[in-house]
């Protein structure tokens, strides 16, 4: 993250709330939507639309995860930031193959600036570019899966469904819980600065995730037997759980292969076509740990710990 204010770069890649040390986030700002009948003009053509991401990040991690299973690759190109947030915040890294393929920016706060020259406020991962109108369709990753999931669906002839009309209200309503006290409660955790926000924090996060182990002891995905936009968004948090949470973050009363249920859980999700390609531990362990000076000023990222996502995950025996 970082933050830009009257055109000038400020260090400051999160924001704590005022309030007994707790971590707020901001809202995305750039909310449009793709449609074939958009009033905005942000149809869905083939090769028109850019995706910035960093490997890191797990709300960014969702959209690639999007443009896999919905076979959009052929038709929305992707630049990859490097893992390394410092004092510009998001940059590019060429020397390492990671560059912006459109403008060759330094930079992610450039291709903000780019969009609005005068943009006040965060710059964050993922963004959906417009090459041709050369905007800033969405940065909200919840935005942008869903976009992906339906929008393109006649360009593609991919008809799955991660957001099934009839299941939309559940799919909300489980969402909710697992974003406040799992993906973004990682964060409150990590990033609470008074010991009663973090633990306030720390025990809603392992409430939760008790919540889901006994849930999905008896379901083979949150919404039964039917993959959905929810599974991918709490996927994403789980893969980086005991690599990154556990330690960097304090979420240690218990890790995710101590689950036996959620443990499975993440395997059956890794290890399905696409998905394992768009994982890059060390982008991962790099970014929170070289990244965080605030959290870990030596910069060491560990070695380990060693995870087994590929071996087989015995789930085909839970149903709804």
């Amino acid at each position: 993250m970082g933050l830009l204010v009257d055109g000038q770069w400020h260090d400051k890649w999160y924001d704590t709330g005022k309030t007994k040390g707790e971590f707020k986030r901001e809202l995305s700002q750039f909310r449009h939507l793709i449609e074939p009948n958009s009033s905005e003009g942000f149809t869905p053509d083939s090769g028109r639309y850019h995706l910035y991401v960093s490997l890191a990040c797990p709300w960014a991690h969702r959209t690639l995860i999007f443009r896999q299973l919905k076979g959009l690759a052929p038709h929305i190109s992707v630049s990859v930031v490097s893992p390394d947030m410092l004092s510009h915040g998001w940059e590019f890294d060429p020397e390492q193959g990671l560059e912006d393929d459109l403008y060759h920016s330094q930079y992610l706060y450039q291709i903000y600036q780019k969009a609005d020259p005068h943009y006040t406020g965060r710059v964050t991962v993922p963004i959906l570019w417009d090459k041709q109108t050369q905007r800033i369709v969405n940065n909200e990753s919840a935005e942008i899966i869903r976009i992906f999931n339906s929008a393109f669906n006649e360009l593609t002839n991919n008809e799955r469904d991660y957001y099934p009309r009839p299941l939309r209200d559940k799919i909300d309503a489980i969402n909710a819980p697992i974003y406040d006290n799992v993906n973004n409660g990682v964060y409150r955790c990590g990033f609470a600065t008074t010991q009663a926000a973090y633990e306030s924090a720390f025990k809603a996060l392992f409430a939760e995730l008790d919540k889901l182990e006994q849930h999905l002891s008896c379901h083979r995905y949150l919404l039964g037997d039917q993959l959905t936009e929810a599974d991918w968004r709490l996927f994403t948090t789980l893969v980086r759980f005991d690599a990154v949470y556990v330690g960097h973050f304090k979420c240690n009363q218990a890790r995710i292969v101590d689950y036996p249920h959620l443990q499975g859980y993440l395997k059956e999700l890794y290890q399905m076509p696409g998905v394992a390609e768009t994982v890059n531990m060390d982008h991962i362990k790099r970014h929170y740990y070289f990244s965080h000076t605030m959290i870990n000023p030596t910069q060491v990222v560990p070695v380990g710990p060693a995870l087994d996502l590929d071996s087989p995950h015995h789930r085909e025996q839970i149903t709804a």
